[in-house]
């Protein structure tokens, strides 16, 4: 069964002849060249375009060796060119063509060739985009399966598909895999031979048992705000090891470019301003990071929290970790000082969401913890809580909408209750 990925069909259906590289990245494995090569190309074919003005090179097969050279590929491309005609090219894994931006900037001065590319290089796929391709370079971010995607190829009700996603995530080989055994060992073997080789041989890294290590930490720790000094102090004292703030920082950056994981900025919602320490770190698939800690660490409330942060993303929010200030007296007139957290910021344009995520709001004190922080936000945004489970959206006294994670995950405007 053919999984739907409408949301960036649609990104791709906005940019096309937008005299722009249409650049598709993302973490590897997570299914851009079937976005390219199989579903935008059909949406061209059903569209009017003759298959004849479609060009598609795929760079990683032998069958393309030739074309890895950067003029050969380019005189090819121009051959294949016959008429004045508007024509689409696809090239697929562009990272295995030394001099790619020159191919590609060169192409651009061809008034009626559409380019659309993908790859796997850290450097290609980093924030320097836009400077590669000299501002003529349109990212379009593709993410594992979310999860109503995974849900709508899933033979099995909700309850068994949720419980499914939450283990092995949503990359799409996974789904296509029937045994359990068959998908942990493939996110295992996946994340240690693809990911994490690549990551250790693109940025010539010496330390690889120490980034193995690092990635374990993270793993362990999402939803919770870390630094890398406070990495480096744990490697010094229970490892002995001479890892430093400024490797690690860097090296947590080699894995953001890679796409593993995220990071969420805290900022400080009174203040209005960002806070530089304490990042927390999510991964971009929780099957991944299931797999790297072997299944072991299954805290439902922390996998929620990187489920939705990665839903968010998908949708195209900002997403950021609040801190709310609260200063109240003791009996003694003392004044106290509280640091209350707001799971997620969310902003699109003038739109702001505040969120907390929590697995269940049964008791009196976890209402409490939950509310308390969104009590003290001092504007009228608003201020949502997810909770576990199918319950449908609504409002308490105070005007804090609580949904069930099956309504925000299933409703691409779960957020406009």
């Amino acid at each position: 069964m053919e999984i739907r990925r409408d949301i960036y069909l649609n990104q791709l259906i906005t940019r096309k002849d937008n005299g722009m590289i249409k650049v598709i990245t993302g973490i590897r494995r997570c299914g851009k060249s079937f976005l390219l090569f199989t579903i935008f190309k059909r949406y061209l074919l059903e569209n009017g375009i003759d298959r004849e003005h479609i060009i598609e090179i795929a760079l990683d097969g032998i069958e393309n060796e030739e074309l890895r050279d950067p003029k050969a590929c380019y005189e090819y491309i121009k051959s294949t060119i016959r008429d004045e005609q508007k024509y689409y090219l696809f090239l697929d894994e562009v990272q295995f063509m030394p001099r790619f931006e020159e191919v590609l900037n060169s192409l651009l001065r061809m008034n009626h060739i559409d380019v659309y590319v993908t790859g796997s290089n850290s450097k290609f796929l980093s924030s320097d985009i836009v400077t590669e391709f000299r501002g003529r370079g349109d990212e379009v971010r593709i993410y594992p399966l979310s999860f109503a995607e995974f849900y709508s190829a899933y033979e099995g009700d909700y309850d068994e598909a949720w419980e499914e996603y939450m283990i092995y995530g949503g990359l799409p080989q996974v789904l296509r895999l029937r045994e359990e055994r068959q998908k942990a060992e493939y996110l295992k073997n996946i994340f240690a031979n693809v990911y994490l080789k690549d990551v250790v041989e693109r940025n010539k890294i010496q330390n690889a048992d120490e980034l193995a290590v690092l990635v374990d930490i993270l793993a362990s720790a999402i939803g919770a705000p870390t630094n890398p000094t406070k990495i480096s102090n744990t490697f010094a004292s229970e490892r002995q090891s001479g890892y430093s703030n400024k490797t690690i920082s860097k090296h947590i950056d080699y894995l953001a470019e890679a796409f593993l994981i995220s990071k969420a900025s805290r900022y400080d919602i009174k203040g209005r301003k960002y806070i530089g320490a304490n990042l927390k770190y999510y991964f971009t698939d929780i099957g991944l990071r299931n797999a790297r800690l072997n299944f072991r660490q299954q805290e439902v409330s922390h996998i929620m929290e990187n489920i939705v942060y990665n839903e968010l993303l998908v949708r195209g929010y900002n997403v950021d970790v609040g801190m709310v200030d609260v200063y109240a007296r003791d009996k003694k007139g003392k004044t106290l000082h509280k640091q209350l957290e707001v799971d997620f910021v969310v902003n699109q344009g003038s739109q702001r969401y505040y969120i907390q995520v929590a697995y269940d709001m049964a008791s009196e004190e976890k209402q409490i913890q939950e509310f308390c922080s969104l009590r003290n936000i001092p504007d009228s945004f608003k201020k949502i809580v997810i909770v576990s489970g199918a319950k449908k959206p609504w409002r308490n006294d105070e005007g804090f909408v609580i949904m069930g994670m099956k309504h925000f995950l299933l409703r691409a405007d779960s957020l406009e209750f």
